[in-house]
């Protein structure tokens, strides 16, 4: 076991002497208190390590030891419904043995090694295994089966299998021999350092769509299984509401939620919210498929920087087993200002706004760490990260918004014009885009219609066409435009209100399936066609536009149920039969 003696301390930065044995990226115990930490930096003797806990009360001379292993993670069942810190601690048994706050050398404590799961193993003695096969089956939840895997780089015959039954984590399930003859011992539980990605067998394209239930997203802005999205936004936008929203409606077959320095209050609502929520696919709670990681900003800023790895690698975990994996990060943003905060101590040259020079390269290790995959046994899993940002002043030209449009495929601006408005999600359609659109319409075409995405696109044009035509209403009124144009402005507003503008506490409104959407977007369109062909036939818009018939489009969110899209065929023939017979009356009339 090496060890080094500390000669200098500043916040979460500690250097050391006699370290010329230690490893960079190894895990350390500082400290009388074996403060958790890990190596950074190393130049001849001399070795720089980051405190994953606060430092107050270590002092000079006191002895770093190392563990000779990177920080790692260690990965089995009973991590779904559990809630981590920012390096994988488990905060509800640390609240069993520590109430109120988290101790100084609590030590790196991860899964419940005394509860017994009931394992169901699939291999028997002669079996040939490889690496990352599946060898063992534990109901981790009522909707995750725990498939328990070869570790990686392992592999051989069978010689010994365990009986069907309960076990401990640290039990020895099977034994097997690889062909030097060692003999390795398969447990449930394997370790995998949180900066390393897990190996894969091959990329695969993004064909399918991460269905939320939100219509901004997924019918104007979708987002593919296994993409990657941001959510930047100023203070009091609705980031962390607008990824609660994903978390909860999104279906991913599990849901990571990262709140990254995050206020506690923030945090604690999710905390207390969470575990009472119904998941709308299964009718069971939603923490039997939800992992959270809480790293508030009153925790230590150098565990803050390790969380976003901790819940991707828990991710990539779960996608080997052939799982579809989403990843809200809340927000990016605090977890640069913490790498800013450790590279300012360690003296390193600062960039743009005091950000390392190597802020693009963390986010984009961060964001390449998503994708959909060909497992290393040929299944297929995803994980898709959506990350919030909180840009100072709302400015989207600082480092980090720019830094993460690089690596990202869906921009989803949220406004504050439209926050302060209440409209909610406050997604601006005018500065948001989806690089999805091309990828996806053939599967929009497959699944729910044809026209999907043609009608998608000209709702859009309609609401361009809105944005150029308000500066001219605010300079000589409405009144003076063509009939044409203020047709457009009054199809915009139904779309602004009836379809982007989602309600998250209205029994039918705060879920919405893709069906109901395609049917929404095709009354919406309908509407203006029929109102369309009569302006161009003469009818002045007085008479085009029917406000009560306006008002029930508009509304239609609230008064058709999600199951009973034939309120919405009703909706449509009103439509039709309205513009007919203003259609007639104008024939009799010429």
């Amino acid at each position: 076991m090496n060890k080094g003696s500390i000669t200098y301390i500043n916040g979460p930065v500690v250097r050391g002497t006699h370290m010329e044995a230690f490893q960079m990226r190894e895990m350390v115990y500082v400290g009388k208190r074996k403060l958790i930490a890990e190596v950074i930096g190393l130049e001849g003797s001399t070795g720089t390590v980051q405190v994953y806990e606060d430092t107050e009360g270590i002092g000079i001379q006191e002895e770093i030891v190392g563990l000779g292993a990177p920080l790692s993670l260690q990965l089995g069942p009973g991590l779904i419904g559990n809630i981590l810190d920012g390096i994988g601690r488990p905060l509800k048994k640390i609240n069993e043995v520590h109430a109120d706050f988290i101790p100084e050398g609590a030590g790196l404590i991860s899964l419940d090694m005394e509860k017994s799961w009931m394992v169901d193993l699939q291999v028997k003695s002669g079996d040939m295994v490889l690496s990352g096969q599946i060898f063992g089956l534990i109901e981790e939840s009522s909707l995750i089966q725990h498939r328990i895997m070869v570790p990686h780089g392992v592999g051989g015959i069978v010689q010994f299998v365990a009986e069907n039954g309960p076990y401990k984590p640290d039990e020895v399930l099977v034994r097997i021999a690889d062909k030097k003859g060692a003999v390795h011992e398969l447990k449930m539980v394997q370790t995998w350092p949180v900066r390393k990605p897990r190996p894969i067998q091959k990329r695969l394209k993004t064909i399918k769509p991460l269905i939320t239930g939100q219509r901004v997203f997924d019918t104007f802005f979708p987002i593919a299984k296994g993409g990657t999205a941001c959510i930047p936004g100023g203070f009091g936008t609705g980031k962390t509401m607008t990824q609660h929203q994903l978390a909860k409606w999104s279906d991913a077959d599990l849901v990571i939620y990262i709140g990254c320095g995050e206020r506690g209050n923030e945090m604690t609502s999710v905390l207390e919210e969470f575990p009472k929520l119904i998941d709308p696919k299964s009718g069971k709670a939603i923490m039997e498929r939800t992992i959270l990681i809480a790293n508030t900003s009153n925790m230590p800023v150098a565990a803050r920087e390790a969380s976003i790895y901790t819940g991707i690698t828990i991710a990539e975990y779960y996608r080997d087993m052939g799982y579809h994996v989403a990843v809200m990060a809340d927000s990016t943003s605090r977890w640069a200002e913490a790498l800013r905060e450790i590279s300012g101590r360690l003296e390193e040259m600062p960039a743009e706004e005091g950000y390392p020079a190597y802020l693009p390269y963390r986010l984009a290790e961060f964001y390449e760490r998503a994708g959909y995959v060909e497992t290393v046994q040929n299944g297929e899993g995803s994980i898709t990260i959506i990350g919030a940002i909180s840009p100072a002043g709302g400015d989207f030209s600082e480092p980090v918004t720019e830094s993460t449009m690089r690596y990202i495929n869906a921009f989803l601006a949220l406004d504050r014009k439209l926050a302060y408005a209440r409209h909610y999600p406050a997604v601006n359609w005018l500065s948001s885009y989806s690089g999805y659109l091309n990828v996806l319409e053939d599967w929009y075409g497959e699944h729910v219609g044809a026209d999907f995405m043609q009608i998608r696109t000209d709702l859009m044009k309609l609401l361009q066409e809105e944005s150029e035509l308000l500066d001219i209403v605010q300079l000589v009124g409405e009144d003076v435009l063509p009939d044409s144009q203020r047709l457009v402005l009054e199809i915009a507003r139904i779309v602004k209100t009836g379809i982007l503008q989602q309600n998250a506490f209205h029994r039918e409104d705060a879920f919405v399936p893709l069906l109901k959407q395609y049917a929404m977007i095709q009354v919406v369109w309908h509407l203006y066609v029929q109102a369309k062909r009569c302006i161009d036939n003469g009818i002045p818009f007085s008479e085009t536009q029917n406000h009560e018939l306006f008002d029930r489009v508009a509304k239609m969110k609230y008064t058709v149920p999600n199951d009973h899209l034939e309120a919405l065929e009703a909706l449509t023939t009103d439509i039709e039969a309205y513009y007919e017979k203003i259609m007639e009356k104008y024939r009799q009339v010429i």
